[in-house]
């Protein structure tokens, strides 16, 4: 009999280390001897809820004010953030990152998921805030990203237009509360293994392993 492992990641996408762990999760799948039998889904995770939509700032000012730490800590932070991106093959630009609300972003990936497009959508919008310095809670620059990965703009704007899938994406944030989730990334293997952070791809491995091993048992 067939067994399927089921990769839940909470992830939001203005997190640098979520694009890291996601990058590492990678390499652990292409280790795996049973990779074409997992299924990954990508839930919602807000860092910064109260931020209210369209008061943005540079990341780093706003890691200054939460952190209460001075210009140069936060580009030592960044700095050491990026170098660990770089050795996964990312190329950080922390110092062009702004600071968004992401529920509009969520609720995107969630109408991109409709359209077996949901792991596109958050990989281009990670990738838009990390890398590229867009502002992801504006709604031109959500219509033009979700276009690039398939998402027609008429619908992605009428999307915005109204309230769907925001029920969506609070159901995920709850969920995560249910689960003792307090920050991203987080992995949950089958329900039954959880992994924590941006963890080495090693880690991810043994994971991966452990919790297939832990389905065929109960086959």
């Amino acid at each position: 009999m067939t067994v399927t492992l089921r990769i839940d990641i909470w992830s939001d996408v203005v997190c640098p280390w979520c694009y890291i762990g996601k990058r590492r999760l990678e390499a652990a799948l292409g280790q795996f001897e049973h990779a074409d039998a997992v299924e990954v889904r990508w839930h919602s995770f807000q860092l910064d809820p109260d931020r209210p939509k369209g008061r943005n700032e540079p990341t780093s000012e706003m890691l200054m004010k939460k952190f209460r730490a001075s210009a140069e800590q936060v580009r030592e932070m960044t700095r050491h953030v990026s170098d660990l991106a770089a050795a996964e093959g990312l190329t950080y630009h922390l110092d062009r990152s702004v600071a968004a609300n992401t529920f509009d972003a969520h609720r995107l990936t969630h109408l991109a998921a409709e359209r077996e497009l949901g792991a596109q959508m958050h990989e281009r919008l990670l990738a838009a805030h990390l890398i590229e310095g867009e502002v992801v809670d504006d709604p031109d620059t959500l219509v033009r990203l979700g276009a690039e990965v398939g998402v027609p703009k008429e619908d992605v704007r009428r999307m915005l237009a109204g309230d769907d899938y925001a029920d969506a994406v609070r159901d995920d944030i709850e969920q995560a509360r249910r689960l003792g989730i307090t920050a991203v990334p987080f992995f949950v293997l089958n329900g039954t293994h959880g992994v924590a952070g941006a963890q080495p791809t090693s880690v991810f491995v043994e994971a991966l392993r452990a919790s297939y091993q832990a389905a065929s048992s109960t086959r």
